[in-house]
């Protein structure tokens, strides 16, 4: 019994053979130079905005003969805390921050109170002119504080709380209100309603359902929300500045005091308004990553 003969192999070009190799090695390259690049970007974005800050935090530590020297030393030979004391003891400069901390406070509280609930009838609700709401709470942030300045003062002034940290916070919630609407309003779209649907269906009421279901999946959202408002109190100072005589903040007592105060007292008031920002933006984060990474499981 005869048995077929195989067909002979067919020789394959060597080129074709090293083309599908060399293309691998050039999508290496490829992908490693891509990365090597993203690397550097960040570096240089990571060095534009720390460089400041070592700057400062360097200065604000150093005798307040060594501010005035030149060229300025990366690596100081001494630290020391007497520019700092020069400025925590000028006047009204421990006031102004207990001012900044209790109207950063305030405010971030009121906008969240008021901006969640509000996000979230934007995004479970619809009814007639939804999309033009919308674009009326992001166009107040349009208009000028200059223009509100004088009514805003006169307003606070007859209602007894102008020169009060009140007025301040009240201001600051107004603008950062539009911003936290919208932000909570985005997290509560991506909550799924199959959840809120599923606890109403096993006996929770509809408030139950927000608060014990889609309110913790939105604590992610509401912590970059809070984020933002206490930046943008703690960095105000227009408002600060026209709503308070003697009750300022500590942006609005720098910038009255800034043309007159020496080099040491701008380093560390500088400082002192960097490090709270920073402190909170720190903190905040870490939690933040921690639910999103929750929220993704």
């Amino acid at each position: 019994m005869s048995v077929a003969a195989r067909p002979a192999a067919v020789p394959v070009p060597r080129e074709t053979a090293i083309a599908p190799d060399r293309g691998r090695r050039a999508r290496a390259r490829r992908k490693t130079l891509g990365r090597a690049l993203l690397y550097a970007t960040a570096a240089l974005l990571a060095l534009f905005v720390l460089a400041p800050i070592y700057l400062i935090t360097v200065t604000a530590f150093t005798p307040r003969d060594a501010v005035y020297d030149y060229p300025k030393r990366l690596i100081p030979e001494s630290f020391s805390i007497e520019t700092m004391r020069f400025f925590v003891t000028s006047t009204g400069v421990l006031g102004s921050l207990w001012n900044s901390v209790v109207v950063a406070l305030i405010s971030l509280v009121l906008s969240t109170l008021i901006g969640t609930p509000a996000g979230y009838a934007l995004a479970r609700y619809v009814f007639r002119g939804r999309d033009a709401f919308r674009l009326t709470i992001l166009s107040t942030r349009a208009f000028p504080i200059v223009i509100l300045s004088i009514p805003l003062a006169v307003s606070f002034i007859d209602w007894g709380i102008y020169d009060t940290v009140w007025s301040v916070a009240l201001m600051h919630t107004a603008l950062a209100l539009p911003f936290t609407v919208l932000i909570t309003g985005s997290i509560f779209v991506g909550v799924p309603r199959d959840l809120e649907e599923a606890a109403q269906t096993l006996g929770c009421s509809p408030a139950q359902a927000f608060v014990r279901v889609v309110l913790p999946l939105a604590l992610p959202g509401l912590a970059a929300a809070s984020i933002f408002t206490f930046v943008l109190s703690w960095n105000e100072v227009f408002a600060a500045t026209i709503l308070t005589l003697r009750e300022r903040t500590l942006p609005a007592l720098v910038l009255s005091s800034l043309a007159a105060s020496p080099a040491p007292f701008r380093f560390a008031a500088a400082w002192f308004m960097l490090v709270p920002s920073l402190i909170i933006i720190f903190v905040i984060r870490r939690y933040l990553l921690g639910m999103w990474g929750r929220v993704s499981r």
